[in-house]
Parts: structure tokens; C-alpha cells; sequence
């Protein structure tokens, strides 16, 4: 049995369907919420509602599992996430937690850049959190990837939309040009799965990213290209771009970009350019050749399209 926190999340719902293609046994982990779980539809998986701070629960939501893949964090909920609750405390609770249940593994999903003394919140959050799996009595394994993009992400698509809905000029940092390496999540995924069938990546950490490094501004304009959407890029000081997002963050419920999400290119998130293919034996996708999900279709095919779809699943009962 696998159990999965942030099975709800981007990357989570991907690796759910995944598994359960393959035939895994899995187990969410749901924290306690009024809203309905985000969970894929028409996969076969287990629910335990438990928080990362419940002990006792998380105890007995790992009965007869032997694996578990921590996704959860804080980071996309911006300025309303508690990394120190969630990502820390919560992955100490689940550390201990898993000893005591006598997992065979943790399979931890990390950022490029993750440091206990990064001086950036979310990277030093990952770092701690590091720090309790490396430290604890489970075998681990750590990925740390760069960006990751895909159909359901905050990343390509928080970018399209602040593009689509911008008058005339998209906001952008002048500062020093750091770089990333866009990961495609089918990918990750991929290396995640593999991860969990080769005992030769236990107790260690491996770095992650595409074969392509690009800036902000070199990815904005991917993305404007691939929109149909021009916009006139204006150039910001770092702590103004960050200043006026924090401001942002307050006072439009559901602001797509956070101080966290500005946290991702501050520094330089690469690593070696054959990592995929020497340590995985995968060739990454190429950013500009996935972006197909962040076209908009015109409201008459999104209709004809549901209504297809409707009767495809009526005549498949």
C-alpha cells in the first residue's frame, strides 16, 4: 500500500493516476476541509482525512502501508500557507509517524535550491524538512526538481492568466538573470515511479530538470507566443515586483502569483543537463512543445467538447 500526501495537488493528481493505472494499491492522505477533495475521478484509492499535526491519525492512516510519497506543502496557498505547520512540523510528525509504523520508504518530492539557511522561506522550509527525513529511521528517497509545468499547474497558467488579463504590460524583474529548468510533470512522474521500483535510489538525493534553461522573461514570452498575446514587458526592481505582489496578495482574493512563487527565481534552480537520461534513462519533453493546454478555445467548442464527452460517457455505462 502507498500512501500519498498532497494526493489533491498538481503533481499529486497526476502521480494518482499514474499508480493506479499500474496497479498500486493507494491511500490518500486529506486534511480536514468543508471542500470537496480534488481527487482524479474514476481512480480507485483509499481516503484517510487526516492532518499532518495529528499524530495518532497519521499513525493510523500508514496501517499496512509500506511506502509513501510526501507531496504536501504549504507553498501554493501564498501569503494564507503556514510552511513552518505544514511543510516542517508536518513532515516530522509524518517522519516519526512512519518509524513507528515500520515503513520500508519515503519518497520526498524537494525544490532545487532547498537549504536550511536559504533565505528564502520556501526553500528553507524544504531544507528543514530535508533535514527530519535524512535525520529519521526510514529509508528515503529525495527528488528535487526546478520548475514543473503541466495541464493543471500554477505555473504556466497563473503566467497566462495575470497575461490574458494584464492591459498593455506584463510586470517582470530586471535583477540578475536567474535561470530554471522547466520539468514537465508526466516526466517527474515517470522518475517517481521508477524511483520506487529501483532500491538502488534509497538514501539518496537526486536533482531534477529539463534540458533547457530558461529566464522569466525568456519563458513570459514563450508563453505570450504560444497564447496569441502580446504584452510590453515592464522591467521592475526586485523588491518593487515583490512589494507590489505582497500588496496584490491582500487585497485580490485568489491572486494567482505569491511572495512564495517570486521565491522560485531568485536563484538559480539547475542542475546537470543529463540528469533524466544518465540517471533514468528519459529524454525530457521540450518546454515550448507542451504548452498545448494553455490555448483557449473559443466557448462553442468548450461546449460541443463537454457535450461530446457527455454522451462518450452515457454509452460507455
Amino acid at each position: 500500500m502507498i500512501l500519498i500526501t498532497g494526493a489533491t495537488g498538481f503533481i499529486g493528481r497526476t502521480l494518482v493516476r499514474q499508480l493506479s493505472s499500474i496497479g498500486y494499491p493507494l491511500r490518500t492522505l486529506i486534511r480536514p476541509s468543508p471542500r470537496t477533495p480534488r481527487l482524479p475521478k474514476g481512480v480507485p484509492v483509499e481516503v484517510a482525512v487526516v492532518s499532518l499535526a495529528d499524530v495518532r491519525g497519521l499513525r493510523a492512516a500508514l496501517r499496512d502501508v509500506d511506502t509513501v510519497i510526501h507531496l504536501a506543502s504549504a507553498e501554493n496557498q501564498g501569503s494564507r500557507g503556514d510552511l513552518l505547520k505544514a511543510d516542517i512540523q508536518g513532515t516530522e510528525n509524518l517522519v516519526g509517524a512512519a518509524s513507528d509504523a515500520g515503513v520500508d520508504r519515503i519518497l520526498y518530492l524537494s525544490h532545487i535550491g532547498a537549504a536550511p539557511s536559504s533565505a528564502y522561506p520556501a526553500f528553507r522550509a524544504k531544507g528543514i524538512a530535508e533535514e527530519h527525513i535524512r535525520n529519521g529511521k526510514v529509508p528515503y528517497t529525495v527528488l528535487r526538481t526546478s520548475m514543473v509545468y503541466g495541464a493543471e499547474d500554477h505555473f504556466t497558467n497563473n503566467l497566462a492568466r495575470i497575461i490574458r488579463t494584464s492591459i498593455g504590460v506584463f510586470p517582470i524583474t530586471n535583477g540578475r538573470r536567474t535561470v530554471v529548468q522547466p520539468l514537465w510533470v508526466e516526466d517527474l512522474v515517470t522518475c517517481m515511479i521508477w524511483s520506487l521500483e529501483n532500491n538502488d535510489t534509497l538514501n539518496k538525493v537526486y536533482e531534477l530538470g529539463g534540458t533547457e534553461f530558461f529566464t522569466l522573461q525568456q519563458i513570459v514570452e514563450i508563453i505570450m507566443d504560444v497564447t496569441h498575446r502580446r504584452r510590453l514587458l515592464l522591467p521592475l526592481s526586485p523588491l518593487t515586483l515583490r512589494g507590489l505582489t505582497v500588496f496584490l496578495e491582500g487585497v485580490i482574493p485568489n491572486f494567482p502569483i505569491s511572495s512564495f512563487w517570486l521565491d522560485y527565481f531568485a536563484v538559480n534552480r539547475t542542475c546537470a543537463i543529463d540528469s533524466l537520461p544518465r540517471i533514468f534513462g528519459l529524454m525530457p519533453a521540450r518546454f515550448a512543445y507542451r504548452l498545448d493546454y494553455l490555448i483557449r478555445r473559443p466557448w462553442y467548442q468548450q461546449a460541443w467538447s463537454m457535450v461530446t464527452e457527455r454522451i462518450s460517457s452515457l454509452r460507455s455505462r
